[in-house]
Order: structure tokens, then C-alpha cells, then sequence
């Protein structure tokens, strides 16, 4: 069960990072493949945005885990003092979950005396079936962090990487735009059918966004 949750914790940490990876810096260099024919400020601009983007990003994913681990650890205390102080009104919300499974007073009954016998698994049943929490990752920030960060990073290079190679900055907007929509089909396709989506419903759904951005991006530079 756990191993699930830190799959999917971790695939959604990668489409997070991937999905604004690929499209950000993608559209900032279409924009400045408007505006300059120089490849070299393209690809400064770009690697500062990257870098920038990646922290960015990791940081809020970093602060997003923490304030998890600390909800969820704000819950427990005070469930542990509700247990402490008002324990009949504790034992009631068990029954009550009980109840809803369609078991009879005297089960629910039984049930509660055997939970109510072990503080911390009492106070651990009320975090999970009344407030549907689970105990996060103590390592879920950092781990956010890290993969949402990398991820936009490697996302980042994407549409960059052709301005590298080449000297015009029309004819590396030209490579980064095949390039990127392919990998932004590719990405779209695999993320839509982790999530149960139409997979090619959903790739072209991912392309047709970051070719937006990017579109957009190029206009307003080459109108300003």
C-alpha cells in the first residue's frame, strides 16, 4: 500500500515538474526568437530561466510537503487530546463509522471497547476513517522537491537544446518547435494513460497548450 502511494507521489512530482519544464522555458525562447537573432541570448536567457524555474518550483513543492507533514501532525495532537478529554464523544464518532458499514449496535459496540483499549491505535483509526489522513512520508518534501526540480530542469532542456546547435535563431526556433511537440505528445500520451485518460485525446491535449504558449510568446515579441 505504501510503496503505491510513493509511486504516485512521485509520478505526480514528475508531471508537475515536466508539464511547466517543457512549456516555460519553450515559450520564452519562442518569444525571444521573435525579438533577437542571436542564439547566444536565447540560450543565456534560457539556462537562467531554468535554473530559476527549477528552484522555484522545487520550492514550493518542498513547502507543499511540509505543510502536510505539519496538518497532519496538528490533527494527531489534537485527537490525541480528544481522546484525553472527551473520550465518549470519541468512542460515538467510531460507532458512527461502524454504523455506516451497516453493522448492528452490539458489533459496533464490541469493535469500539477494542479499540478504545489501545490509545494510539484509537487515535491513529480516528486520522484515517474520520478525517481520511494518512501518515505522510516524513521524507515527502524533500523528495517533492528534488523531483519536481530535476524534472523541470530535464523538461527545460528540451526546447533549448537546438539553440545550442545552431547559430539562427529563426532555424533553432524552427528544431526547438518539432522538437518540443513531439516530446510534449510523447509526455502527454504516457501521462494521460497513467491517469487513466485517452491517451491520444490527452497528448494532444499537452501539445496544443505549450504550442499556445509558445505561439503567443513569439507574437507578442514580434509585435513589441
Amino acid at each position: 500500500m505504501e510503496e503505491h502511494l510513493e509511486s504516485s507521489d512521485f509520478i505526480t512530482d514528475v508531471v508537475i515538474g515536466m508539464s511547466d519544464g517543457l512549456t516555460v522555458p519553450f515559450a520564452l525562447a519562442a518569444g525571444l526568437s521573435g525579438a533577437v537573432s542571436q542564439t547566444s541570448i536565447i540560450t543565456t536567457a534560457g539556462i537562467a530561466e531554468i535554473v530559476a524555474g527549477a528552484i522555484a518550483m522545487g520550492l514550493g513543492g518542498y513547502l507543499a510537503g511540509q505543510t502536510e507533514q505539519e496538518h497532519y501532525e496538528s490533527e494527531l495532537r489534537r485527537e490525541y487530546d480528544e481522546v484525553e478529554r472527551l473520550p465518549e464523544k470519541e468512542r460515538e464518532e467510531v460507532r458512527e463509522v461502524f454504523a455506516d458499514y451497516g453493522l448492528d449496535v452490539a458489533t459496533q459496540n464490541l469493535i469500539v471497547d477494542a479499540i478504545a483499549k489501545d490509545k494510539d491505535k484509537w487515535v491513529h483509526f480516528m486520522m484515517k476513517f474520520e478525517l481520511g489522513l494518512e501518515k505522510p512520508d516524513i521524507n515527502r518534501a524533500r523528495n517533492s522537491a528534488l523531483t519536481i526540480g530535476v524534472s523541470y530542469i530535464i523538461g527545460g532542456i528540451v526546447p533549448l537544446s537546438p539553440y545550442f546547435i545552431v547559430d539562427d535563431a529563426l532555424l533553432g526556433l524552427k528544431l526547438s518547435v518539432a522538437l518540443t511537440l513531439i516530446t510534449l505528445f510523447i509526455f502527454g500520451f504516457f501521462k494521460s494513460k497513467i491517469t487513466g485518460q485517452s491517451p491520444v485525446k490527452g497528448a494532444f491535449k499537452v501539445m496544443s497548450i505549450g504550442a499556445a504558449a509558445a505561439a503567443a510568446a513569439y507574437l507578442v515579441a514580434k509585435l513589441f
